[in-house]
C-alpha cells in the first residue's frame, strides 16, 4: 500500500508514525534497521502478554493488531496499525506490560532488542534525546485519543477538531517523515 493511500485511509494513526519518524535522523533510522530484526506475527499471535516481561521494542510495519486488559474483562482498548510502537510504556517505566497485544491479521513488526536499544541511549545522548522526544509525543498522542474515546462527554465536533489540529502540529516535519517510513518500509522489504 503506497504511503499516500495509507494516510487517506488512516490519517490520525499515521501521524504517530510521522511524530516519531520526524524526530529521529537518517542515522538513527538506520541504526533501528541495523540493529532490529523483522518478524512476521501471524494472526491470533500474541505478541505481548500482559503482565509479563518483553524484551524489545516493536515498530508496526504492516498489518493490524488489538490490545486488551484483563482488569476490564479483556475488553479491547485498542486497534493498533502501522506506524505504531508497542512496548514504550514499559521501556520507558521499566514496568510489566499493562495489556495484552495480539495479531488480528498476518503483522509485520521490527524488532528492536532492549539491551542493544539502553546501549545505544546511554552511549549516544543526540539519539537518546530525539529518541525520548519521539516517543513522548508518541506517547501523548496516544493518551489524548484513548481520552477522547473513552470520555463520558464525548462531543464528536471537538474530537474532529482535535484530530485535524493535532495531526497537523504533529507532521511539521511530514515531508521528511514520510520520506523515512518509505525509505524504512523499502529497505526492511529487501532484508
Amino acid at each position: 500500500m503506497s504511503i499516500e493511500k495509507y494516510v487517506l485511509l488512516n490519517k490520525y494513526p499515521m501521524s504517530k508514525v510521522l511524530a516519531i519518524l520526524g524526530e529521529l535522523s537518517n542515522g538513527d533510522i538506520d541504526w533501528m534497521i541495523a540493529n532490529g530484526s523483522k518478524e512476521k506475527i501471524t494472526t491470533n499471535t500474541v505478541l505481548i502478554h500482559e503482565g509479563q516481561p518483553i524484551d524489545a521494542l516493536y515498530i508496526v510495519l504492516d498489518g493490524t493488531m488489538k490490545a486488551y486488559v484483563a482488569g476490564v474483562g479483556n475488553q479491547e482498548i485498542g486497534i493498533i496499525t502501522s506506524g505504531e510502537i508497542l512496548g514504550e510504556m514499559s521501556f520507558v517505566d521499566g514496568r510489566l506490560p499493562s495489556a495484552t497485544v495480539k495479531a488480528i491479521e498476518n503483522t509485520l513488526i521490527l524488532s528492536i532488542p532492549k539491551q542493544k536499544l539502553n546501549e545505544k541511549l546511554e552511549q549516544d545522548v543526540l539519539f537518546s534525546l530525539r529518541f525520548y522526544r519521539a516517543i513522548t509525543k508518541f506517547l501523548s498522542t496516544r493518551l489524548r485519543g484513548t481520552v477522547t474515546r473513552f470520555s463520558e462527554h464525548q462531543d464528536l465536533l471537538y474530537q474532529d477538531n482535535y484530530r485535524n489540529d493535532n495531526t497537523e502540529k504533529l507532521t511539521d516535519n511530514s515531508a521528511v517523515a514520510k520520506s523515512r517510513f518509505e525509505a524504512l518500509m523499502e529497505r526492511l522489504k529487501n532484508s
